[in-house]
């Protein structure tokens, strides 16, 4: 017996390596790591921690590449509008008066335990006072792609549009390596609330720093006409003026694009976010992610916040995406099964720069997994695992969860934080919202 590993062996191993299922197979992790994959009838070795996975498929832990965590506190407050009237009659309104340290903490906090105890082990999110969400990740056990917000305007904890980046890249250096779960990143609101200076100033700190640019882009056919009748060009052209199209940047939304706006963010080797769930309440549309992936970009799949979705649960968002797509292209072929959960594992990972350390159960890479409960009446006969993942189950049927080889959810149960807690302090936080 080797200290220090875990054995998950029985039920439905899906790798993700390639379109296989190992039926009766096996996972060792060691030292946090995925040590070995087996097949069913392989001789597996002695580990000092064994869990049965009999009924259950295990497969790599799901990755949300778009999220704003600390939003969870106003899930519901502002539903079935435009997005501009959204955004400027009720949001921002909303974080001027509510969002400071305290509030940010929470809602992180109850965000990361939602993604959790619904299978996302990873999640890539944007926001302001991004610390306290940084904190929330180390208290409850999730991996986080961090990005500080930037925007030209007063902002909570940054309240001197002037010193936005200079605040961005203080959060990248303050958590840079500090934590082997957390990797910062710098969040350009839009190309319409930041200026060009700002916009090439965050991607040149980006770059010095070497970590992820993120930002919105054409979420809206009104941001991308305004851009054309004010400048001649789509915000894709003008953010490629810039030189910040390249394979450090994530390109959120993506709904309103052209041929040629694909076309230039594949040459340039950019990666996506689709965000069908938050895109299609608020009416903006449908990104054309297949088309993405056909000419090579990395798509991943993202919740959005919960403000807009109104939940971080990313099997709701895997059966949207397969459902949308098909019905939107009168195909029912399209988006695939297979496709829609790699969009949902380790493409996601590529499209946040961690292709090579999760998203597939790989030998070597970090061990970031999940184990899905298929004895449910919604799941049952198993004719196909792969097909329930996508088109029947919902993050209620994750059993258990492993981050970096370390089990944070057991039997349904979420083991780092009292979520009965958590979600007391955001119900305090709420009654004052009104």
């Amino acid at each position: 017996m080797t200290r220090g590993t875990t054995l998950i062996k029985g039920g439905w191993v899906l790798p993700m390596t390639d379109r296989e299922v190992y039926d009766g197979g096996a996972v060792l992790v060691k030292d946090g790591v995925v040590g070995a994959v087996f097949r069913a009838g392989d001789t597996l070795p002695e580990a000092e921690t064994v869990v049965n996975a009999t009924g259950c498929v295990v497969m790599p832990g799901l990755v949300n590449t778009h999220c704003h965590s600390p939003m969870s506190l106003f899930r519901g407050l502002a539903d079935d509008m435009p997005l501009a009237s959204w955004l400027n009659e009720h949001i921002f309104p909303a974080e001027a008066a509510h969002i400071n340290p305290e509030t940010v903490r929470a809602g992180a906090l109850l965000s990361c335990a939602e993604m959790l105890l619904s299978g996302t082990t990873t999640v890539c999110d944007g926001y302001f006072y991004e610390g306290e969400v940084a904190e929330a990740v180390v208290e409850t056990g999730i991996r986080g792609v961090l990005a500080h917000g930037v925007i030209d305007f007063p902002a909570p904890g940054v309240p001197d549009p002037s010193v936005n980046v200079e605040k961005a890249a203080a959060f990248v250096e303050a958590w840079k390596d500090r934590f082997s779960l957390i990797t910062p990143s710098i969040f350009c609101h839009t190309p319409y609330t930041c200026s060009e200076k700002t916009l090439s100033a965050a991607k040149e700190a980006c770059r010095l720093l070497g970590v992820l640019f993120q930002i919105h882009v054409a979420e809206t056919e009104d941001e991308v006409q305004r851009l054309k009748e004010e400048r001649g060009i789509s915000p894709y052209q003008l953010l490629d003026d810039l030189h910040i199209l390249d394979e450090s940047t994530l390109l959120i939304h993506n709904v309103w694009m052209n041929n040629g706006d694909m076309d230039l963010v594949a040459r340039r080797g950019a990666t996506a976010s689709h965000n069908p769930g938050s895109n299609t309440k608020l009416a903006s549309g449908l990104c054309p992610a297949q088309a993405l992936m056909d000419k090579g970009i990395h798509v991943g799949l993202g919740t959005d916040g919960a403000a807009s979705n109104n939940n971080l649960d990313l099997f709701n968002e895997m059966q949207v995406t397969a459902k949308l797509h098909k019905a939107y292209s009168l195909d029912p072929v399209a988006m695939d099964a297979w496709t829609v959960l790699e969009m949902a594992t380790r493409e996601g990972a590529k499209a946040i720069g961690l292709g090579g350390s999760i998203g597939s159960l790989l030998p070597g890479k970090r061990a970031d997994i999940i184990l899905v409960d298929m004895n449910k009446p919604h799941l049952t006969p198993t004719h196909n695992p792969v097909s329930h993942l996508v088109y029947a189950a919902s993050g209620a049927d994750v059993r258990d969860v492993f981050v970096e080889g370390r089990q944070v959810v057991k039997e349904g149960r979420l083991l780092t934080v009292d979520v009965d807690s958590v979600m007391a302090e955001v119900n305090r936080i709420a009654a004052f919202m009104g």
